[in-house]
């Protein structure tokens, strides 16, 4: 039997990319403060999944190849950097904001933990060893959701506002941090490797 993998799930906007509202354009896009230092340790013990809500295509502000075709671009500065994207998973669904067909109650928008599911079914990733990293209390749900390891919450993007409010359950074993940037998270999720 093949041993299953680690993964990093890492959200997008304002994680690995400073926070624009809806951004689909690749003129607005630049990475984040600490996003390359922090992907180039996270790729040395596990594989790096991204995983976005962009309801944005649900509200008919873009659409899904505009955003293949930002998420191609993101790829390839990340290339040029010696940082692989293993997979990118992303939810154009909004259940009250979403334009038909989009205007359903998904599994894959965070908190839900349907991005980070189906990236362990379709690439035999170990979700209890895996960990996510994002700016808002939904991506750390998520990974809590999905029953993985630990979480990191960054205060870059929407980070210092879900900071000041975010109570994780104690119900189960679940490592969390707070972190200024990627690059720190990265550090603090390798020192408890």
């Amino acid at each position: 039997m093949n041993k299953r993998r680690v993964a990093i799930f890492v959200d997008r906007d304002g994680t690995i990319n400073r926070e624009v509202d809806y951004l689909h354009r690749i003129e607005d896009f630049a990475f984040e403060t600490g996003a390359i230092e922090g992907l180039h340790i996270l790729q040395q013990f596990g594989e790096i999944y991204v995983v976005t809500n962009q309801s944005g295509i649900g509200r008919g502000y873009y659409t899904e190849a505009q955003m293949e075709t930002l998420h191609g671009y993101m790829g390839d500065q990340l290339t040029q950097h010696g940082i692989t994207i293993s997979g990118i998973y992303a939810c154009p669904h909004h259940v009250e904001k979403g334009n038909p067909p989009y205007n359903i109650d998904c599994q894959c928008r965070k908190p839900n933990p349907g991005m980070l599911v189906q990236a362990a079914h379709e690439h035999q990733l170990d979700l209890t060893t895996s960990w996510i990293i994002g700016d808002k209390d939904a991506d750390i749900f998520a990974g809590w959701n999905a029953g993985c390891r630990g979480a990191v919450l960054i205060t870059t993007g929407h980070g210092k506002e879900h900071a000041a409010k975010i109570r994780v359950p104690d119900t189960r074993p679940f490592l969390f941090a707070v972190m200024p940037t990627l690059y720190e998270a990265a550090q603090w999720i390798e020192r408890q490797q």
